[in-house]
């Protein structure tokens, strides 16, 4: 067995030394051309009960997510590596993404709503009730090519105070649109299966989500 610190003999996740990563790999071969071979697995930082939600703000360098039972927002700077918090208490925030015109959207447990972070730092709800009742505990959020907002509402979020507070479901599972130009929110699928993260396919034309529950990416539908 090797001594070399080079090659930690722990479980688990571990720098390589070379390139290319064997921690990185191509399973379909048309992720090939996206993969710079003089990339690694990085680790930015540790010490979060539970991290969720990563954002990337190209233009400010740095990234935001958030680490749910902690309360709280982190944010690392490419420019120095550091990490500090951004935003505590952040209402048990999970899932987040920018709109079209930069601004964070964000996903909370606590609140039991969508919220936008204004450029002054100010926050708007987007969304927090649905006909009359409260949403159960937002999760992931993703933003399309026409500015509709999209976003994902289980109840793992009230079933405890671990990651939110605990309460009584008001509301089925649904996956929410908001309307980009309204901001009119509509129900675009009801599900008894949890469901949790969401992506837009490249043309915006579907939108898959996985679930938990099901322990595998679940659906795809058009969306208009």
């Amino acid at each position: 067995m090797s001594t070399d610190p080079a090659f930690p003999t722990t479980a688990g996740w571990r720098p390589h030394p070379r390139y290319p990563d064997p921690a990185i790999t191509a399973l379909d071969p048309r992720f090939e051309q996206y993969w710079l071979k003089q990339s690694a697995v990085e680790r930015l930082y540790t010490g979060c009960r539970w991290s969720e939600g990563p954002v990337w703000f190209g233009d400010g360098r740095y990234l935001l997510w958030s680490d749910i039972p902690n309360n709280r927002v982190l944010k690392w700077e490419e420019a120095t590596g550091t990490v500090s918090v951004f935003q505590q208490p952040s209402n048990f925030a999970n899932g987040h993404t920018r709109d079209r015109h930069g601004r964070l959207i964000t996903c909370e447990h606590g609140g039991r709503r969508v919220t936008r972070t204004e450029y002054d730092g100010t926050r708007t709800v987007l969304m927090d009730t649905w006909q009359g009742h409260r949403l159960n505990s937002p999760n992931d959020v993703v933003v399309k090519s026409d500015g509709s907002i999209w976003f994902t509402d289980p109840i793992f979020g009230i079933l405890g105070h671990y990651e939110g507070h605990k309460a009584t479901p008001e509301v089925g599972q649904h996956i929410y649109r908001l309307d980009g130009e309204t901001g009119r929110p509509a129900s675009w699928l009801t599900t008894s299966s949890a469901p949790t993260g969401s992506a837009l396919r490249q043309t915006s034309r579907s939108c898959t989500w996985s679930s938990p529950v099901l322990s595998r990416i679940a659906k795809s539908w058009h969306t208009m």
